[in-house]
């Protein structure tokens, strides 16, 4: 039997998308899901972070990512953001997420192409890749919105894109349901395979938040495996860790 629901949400947003006039979720002004003004007002991720999870408020490197670099547990390069996950960011990002607003996608791609213009030492990256969701997940909501922002990334930088070269092999929990970075490694650990050859490739993850990096790291060790040179992951959005804020360590 084909699965209607995935097509019928498709074609529903893309109708939606063109019939709907596009508002912006800050101000309500018309014709842009982010105006300008809106947009220079998103709270930036701003120095320090750790410098491998980018975890807020932490100089250097966080205790658990010393831990896990020490012992040979830990696949990704490093992990950048352009902005925290509150207020207007987090909002964009829900309605981006949960509420089929597809549209969203364009505006918040160029925040993160302009964000990686500005790196003053620019991430080593030739092919950009999504964080993947589970078909259920897919089948549920319709889309994955890594793999929208993908897309609009690799318009926006030149860069290839391969979106299946990950594929998510098990379904677990929403990460969000999970609480320290140790149980969000386990709910994910081997969670992700790589479908094809990736040696020597320089690889850009994408997605839209990071929260302790493990699904970026775990999505890192997969294309370790299959041969990749080197994996940077770039979010959206930074979650700011509970344990960490105004302790100048993290648990990344």
């Amino acid at each position: 039997m084909i699965e209607l629901r995935p097509f019928a949400t498709k074609i529903c947003g893309s109708v939606l998308d063109i019939v709907l006039p596009v508002h912006c979720i800050g101000c309500g002004e018309s014709g842009a899901y982010l105006c300008p003004d809106c947009r220079s007002s998103l709270p930036p991720l701003e120095p320090p972070y750790c410098d491998i999870c980018a975890d807020p408020g932490v100089s250097g490197v966080c205790r658990d990512c010393q831990g896990l670099t020490a012992s040979g547990g830990l696949s990704i390069q490093g992990i950048r953001a352009p902005f925290l996950m509150e207020g207007l960011v987090r909002e964009a990002i829900h309605g981006f997420k949960y509420r089929n607003c597809r549209v969203a996608a364009p505006p918040l791609a160029d925040a993160m192409a302009q964000f990686l213009e500005k790196q003053s030492q620019p991430l080593p990256g030739e092919v950009i890749v999504p964080v993947p969701t589970h078909r259920k997940k897919l089948r549920e909501r319709g889309y994955n919105q890594a793999a929208l922002l993908a897309w609009e990334l690799a318009k926006r930088t030149g860069m290839e894109l391969e979106e299946k070269l990950l594929e998510r092999t098990r379904h677990s929990p929403a990460q969000a349901l999970s609480g320290s970075r140790q149980q969000r490694r386990e709910n994910i650990h081997q969670a992700f395979d790589c479908r094809s050859d990736a040696s020597g490739k320089n690889i850009l993850l994408v997605d839209d938040v990071c929260t302790t990096g493990s699904t970026m790291d775990a999505c890192a060790a997969a294309l370790a495996g299959a041969g990749a040179k080197s994996v940077w992951g770039v979010a959206l959005a930074r979650e700011r860790l509970r344990s960490n804020i105004g302790t100048g360590q993290g648990a990344g």
